[in-house]
């Protein structure tokens, strides 16, 4: 779209920039391995149901993040609000100012010229969004794809609540193809590590197919900036599935709204989740090397 289209004003805030490094030092090779790039608005725009309008938030912003945080490669993940357009995540992905990789959105009938084209670019998935009010794929779509992803090896992303969606856990396990779960599928943490939906998550990610990604605390708990009750639930998937767990930022926090983060401290959360140096560098570095082929 032309410079000329008009702009929509924000409905949620932006990120804040960071003002220190982390206190954790992560390893050579370390990954962000969940984030999103918006804007420049005027050349990328919005879907007219985007369910919210964000700042700005563009590649070099989120690179300088990135290397702030001791990162040396990022996987950006296709938002919501660009249903199916993934153009914006492509830029990123081809503008060579980092080491990125991309998480796409597609249409259920996707060409496999457009999925040779997003692999080019550095796309090695496809998000299922289950979990918002847009419209997108569904599990039975993800089914249809799967063998398409496999053959390119892609891995079919998931983003869902596993207490409002218990049927998921035999729909996602029949996937034949590698599987990641985002946002601990929501399960919140005031509940425990007991409760049903996290035992769910639980045995998911003990599959030798299903990947995890530790990340987005707000999205299940209140008690920000630490989340301390956060802890034992990233703890016990990393002891579940020591091979199988990734980290991210979610940058620039679409969902984080009144709670939004400094980057800085998430980085250094990681280290309450994984105390152990060596697992850290399976999370960061080990682990999304085999899953992205960095």
């Amino acid at each position: 779209m032309s410079a000329t289209s008009s702009v929509r004003a924000a409905n949620i805030p932006g990120f804040i920039p960071h003002t220190a490094a982390p206190k954790t030092r992560f390893p050579a090779g370390a990954t962000d391995c969940h984030a999103h790039v918006f804007g420049p608005q005027q050349k990328f725009p919005y879907v007219a149901n985007a369910g919210y309008i964000p700042p700005d938030a563009l590649t070099s912003d989120y690179v300088s993040m990135l290397k702030n945080n001791g990162c040396d490669r990022g996987v950006l993940v296709q938002p919501s609000v660009y249903g199916t357009d993934n153009s914006a995540m492509v830029d990123a992905l081809r503008s060579g100012l980092h080491a990125l990789r991309g998480i796409a959105v597609v249409a259920a009938d996707v060409s496999d010229r457009e999925l040779e084209d997003l692999h080019a670019a550095g796309v090695r998935g496809v998000r299922i969004n289950l979990a918002s009010a847009t419209e997108g794929l569904t599990l039975a779509d993800g089914e249809r794809l799967a063998p398409r992803l496999k053959a390119r090896g892609w891995h079919l992303q998931f983003y869902l609540d596993l207490s409002k969606m218990p049927e998921a856990e035999a729909q996602l396990a029949r996937l034949p193809v590698t599987i990641v779960i985002d946002h601990f599928a929501r399960c919140q943490a005031e509940d425990g590590t007991t409760s049903p939906a996290f035992q769910a998550l639980l045995r998911l990610v003990s599959r030798d197919n299903c990947y995890a990604k530790v990340m987005g605390p707000y999205f299940i708990s209140r008690n920000a900036p630490l989340y301390a009750e956060v802890t034992p639930l990233a703890r016990a998937l990393v002891t579940a599935a020591p091979d199988r767990i990734v980290w991210g930022t979610d940058w620039p926090h679409p969902g984080a709204r009144e709670l939004m983060p400094d980057d800085p401290v998430l980085a250094d959360m990681l280290a309450a989740w994984a105390p152990d140096e060596t697992q850290r560098r399976k999370i960061l570095v080990d682990n999304p090397a085999r899953l992205y082929g960095l």
